[in-house]
């Protein structure tokens, strides 16, 4: 038996999850050069005997969504800095990128050195932590609410289709 309805719900729950968490990303600005956005992706699987609905972004698309506590400022999360600071060199390029620079006792601004800028903001991220954006799991918890009506529906027309198939075979 071919399950068509039931996967088409499926595919329904994971695009509107990886759209909504795409849009949370642009909205709470944590979508600077898209990395994190491009690598949501999601895989539906209808098997025989099973049925399989996968995830996968980023490695740092968790810490994103659920936050890291610091070692100054905590938050409800299974995460947190105790003798490690975040890596320098992403923090570093962000900076590039976002093309945030230091300036001399002048008031100018210096060239480069974008390893201090990414020191003092890895070093800021250690003390005050990441504040939970929860980016994927709103998204994710609203449309998993709404799934097992829409799967009881599917799967509901499933059957009736390979009913109506079985009868007239």
């Amino acid at each position: 038996m071919r399950l068509k309805e039931t996967k088409e719900a499926l595919i329904k729950f994971r695009n509107f999850v990886i759209q909504q968490s795409r849009s949370r990303l642009t909205k709470g600005k944590k979508n600077v050069n898209k990395d994190l956005y491009n690598s949501l992706e999601g895989n539906v699987k209808v098997m025989p005997n099973s049925i399989n609905v996968q995830f996968s972004m980023e490695d740092y698309g968790v810490f994103q969504d659920k936050g890291v506590s610091g070692k100054e400022k905590k938050y409800n999360t299974p995460f947190s800095y105790t003798n490690k600071m975040p890596p320098l060199k992403p923090l570093a390029n962000w900076a590039k990128f976002r093309n945030i620079r230091l300036r001399d006792k002048k008031g100018r601004f210096s060239k480069g050195n974008y390893n201090t800028i990414g020191f003092l903001i890895a070093r800021s991220i250690y003390k005050k932590g990441i504040k939970p954006s929860l980016f994927f799991t709103k998204p994710f918890e609203q449309a998993f609410k709404k799934l097992p009506e829409e799967l009881t529906e599917a799967f509901g027309l499933d059957i009736t289709n390979f009913l109506q198939y079985t009868i007239r075979q």
